[in-house]
């Protein structure tokens, strides 16, 4: 559902076109998130700790990239520019849902 909010918000930046295949990319990613990006976060750790943990939103862009060239054209960004501002917004909301179950 996010990413269909999200494409409704930047419609210039990020495509999707129906809500299966959001649901669809959302599984995508939520296997890359657990089987890939382990690996990425322990080699660019050194960086990560350099740039105060911001280099942790650039893995997440890369694998909104890499979750869309599996599921093709149908979910798509503009650049990676675009998956960056996704990535960012998504991680905000994530944030937002996270403190507002906490609470509860």
């Amino acid at each position: 559902m996010v990413f269909m909010a999200t494409a409704g918000f930047f419609p210039q930046y990020f495509q999707v076109s129906s809500i299966w295949v959001s649901f669809i990319a959302a599984a995508v990613l939520g296997i890359l998130n657990m089987f890939v990006k382990p690996f990425f976060v322990i080699l660019s750790l050194p960086i990560t700790f350099m740039t105060l943990g911001f280099f942790y939103l650039v893995i997440n862009a890369f694998m909104l990239e890499l979750t869309s060239i599996l599921i093709g054209d149908t979910f798509k960004f503009a650049n990676f520019g675009a998956a960056f501002l996704i990535a960012i917004v998504l991680s905000v909301v994530n944030l937002v849902i996270t403190n507002y179950r906490s609470s509860i």
